[in-house]
């Protein structure tokens, strides 16, 4: 199944008015580049565009009975779906890996979501996310290989071209690949994207090589958000329908990114969020002279601290 624009047009108009349009910032500190800045987005994640439109078409259709919307996820994606659900007056049961850091669990409990801790690895919390939908009737909400879920956040695309028509290119950052295909297909004909992965979680790359999702092996200090095991369906079938510039990025690079967001924006952004951006700072992606490029900055879910 590929996402298409129309896809992507519906989940605009159903999700109005429930997240925010955030600003595209004009070219500043790196000629010829615009900002996406979704990190100012609710719950400071370009996800919460998919979770509602998961859970509001899901409503149209009749299918989120008491039992609600089931999620696994111990970061973005359960602070997303809990965050939409809230809103809409849904019932959310987020399942987390043992090994889910206690600052985002108590935030998703603030959300007003059940928390339930299974295994020590999101492939366990997966399973029983999949198992308890299946027993009590949930709607399940994939992290990001669901299309409802993906072509909300192409919503992101669309918002860039029509802020900014001439753009030529939308760089953004590759982990489950949720975000790229949603893009891939707000964009297709009119703009092309740059999919961009850290070395150390090279999921598409992984993908693109076997003709089919496999298992990588992920680490790193983008891995937190960025660290799905495998791309999804969605994002193989979109780079299939036209193929993406592919590039990879390395640790040093990602950090130096995301110190020049801040230092130039004073944008705080996660080391994922900051990936995109490091494949212009490194120089893995060059543009052509004169070529208009906007560079999406997904998610906030940071310590600021740790920003010099």
């Amino acid at each position: 199944m590929t996402i298409t624009r129309d896809d992507v047009l519906a989940a605009r108009d159903r999700i109005a008015g429930r997240v925010r349009r955030t600003p595209l910032l004009p070219p500043g500190g790196r000629d010829g580049v615009w900002l996406k800045c979704e990190h100012l987005q609710h719950c400071g994640v370009f996800k919460t565009r998919g979770a509602f439109n998961r859970q509001l078409a899901a409503l149209e259709r009749g299918d989120l009975g008491d039992a609600g919307i089931v999620v696994a996820s111990g970061g973005n994606a359960g602070l997303a779906q809990a965050f939409a659900a809230r809103e809409l007056g849904v019932r959310a049961t987020v399942f987390v890996p043992e090994s889910a850091p206690q600052v985002k669990v108590a935030r998703i409990e603030r959300y007003g979501a059940e928390v339930r801790r299974a295994g020590r690895e999101y492939a366990e919390a997966y399973a029983a996310a999949v198992a308890h939908a299946a027993a009590e009737g949930a709607a399940f909400a994939h992290a990001y290989d669901q299309l409802e879920v993906a072509a909300g956040a192409g919503t992101v695309g669309e918002e860039v071209l029509e802020d900014e028509p001439g753009v030529d290119t939308v760089v953004v950052a590759v982990g489950g690949g949720g975000l790229y295909a949603g893009i891939a297909a707000a964009v297709r004909g009119r703009a092309r994207v740059v999919a961009v992965e850290p070395q150390l979680c090279p999921t598409l790359h992984g993908a693109l090589a076997a003709d089919r999702p496999v298992d990588v092996e992920v680490s790193g200090v983008a891995a937190d958000s960025l660290g799905a095991r495998r791309v999804g369906e969605l994002a193989l079938a979109a780079a299939r329908a036209e193929p993406p510039v592919s590039v990879l990025v390395g640790e040093d690079v990602i950090v130096a990114a995301r110190q020049e967001l801040w230092d130039e924006y004073r944008i705080a952004s996660e080391h994922g969020a900051a990936t995109a951006y490091a494949a212009l700072l490194s120089g893995a992606y060059v543009p052509t002279d004169g070529e208009r490029v906007a560079v999406v900055v997904c998610g906030a879910n940071t310590d600021p601290a740790t920003l010099a």
